[in-house]
């Protein structure tokens, strides 16, 4: 069985995405914000996955989930040397847009169902991994109060009280549902399928008042992050997953 990340294929590239391409280089060209016409080329980018020297560019998760910054990441490197390099790696690395967009704005560029796909990957794998994260500083302060290794663990306890299961059982799990090998590392890639499946079992294993009360936390934890780094980190400013 192949690694989900990786094929021997050579890259083509679809008609669809070879015009957001063009659309890309030809808006900088002519003077357009790079951010506004990187969003312009995402709207018009029709491929939910790809590959290009033996990786695997997967857009949209399960479907329904749209990783935008992979996107982004991938129309950068067709325009290298066009855009700003400090902007640029702000928003791939860390997620940080050089303008702050409304929902509305956001939508009317890329489309209501690229909008629609973006938030649940928000919901489904960037707060889905917040909440781990808020999870295993909670249990890390918990040990620490005892005494004991803040870190050691922590992650372990954190999967038993989000989701009642061990991370290698969940994780056996996912794979054997993806036709996954069960390998010893997972890739990055895999890893977001694997977060965005985690929200999945959640929602359909967990009770309504524990789920409403771990997103809420996550949202919390999501929020304090950003107010540290002085950003939204999202893709527009006014979407749900911002409001208090």
């Amino acid at each position: 069985m192949s690694d989900p990340e990786k094929a021997e294929t050579t890259p083509v590239t679809a008609p669809g995405d070879a015009e957001a391409i063009r659309h890309f280089t030809r808006a900088l060209l002519t003077g357009r914000h790079w951010y506004l016409a990187l969003l312009e080329a995402m709207g018009l980018w029709t491929s939910a996955e790809e590959v290009r020297h033996d990786r695997i560019y997967r857009y949209l998760i399960n479907g329904e989930a749209f990783d935008w910054l992979l996107l982004a990441e991938r129309l950068c490197e067709e325009v290298n040397g066009l855009l700003p390099e400090e902007e640029k790696n702000s928003l791939i690395f860390s997620g940080k847009p050089p303008l702050q967009l409304s929902a509305d704005e956001v939508k009317g560029i890329i489309g209501e169902s690229k909008f629609r796909h973006y938030l649940n990957f928000f919901y489904g794998h960037t707060v889905e991994e917040s909440l781990l994260l808020a999870v295993r500083e909670e249990v890390g302060k918990e040990r620490q109060a005892l005494g004991l290794c803040p870190k050691e663990k922590s992650s372990d306890e954190a999967f038993r009280r989000i989701y009642n299961a061990e991370q290698p059982e969940l994780l056996k799990l996912f794979r054997r549902e993806k036709g996954y090998p069960q390998a010893r590392s997972s890739s990055l890639g895999e890893l977001k399928e694997f977060t965005y499946w985690l929200f999945k079992y959640r929602l359909s294993h967990c009770e309504k008042a524990k789920i409403a009360s771990d997103t809420a936390k996550a949202l919390r934890y999501l929020r304090q992050q950003w107010a540290r780094k002085g950003y939204s980190g999202i893709l527009a400013a006014d979407e749900p997953g911002e409001k208090a």
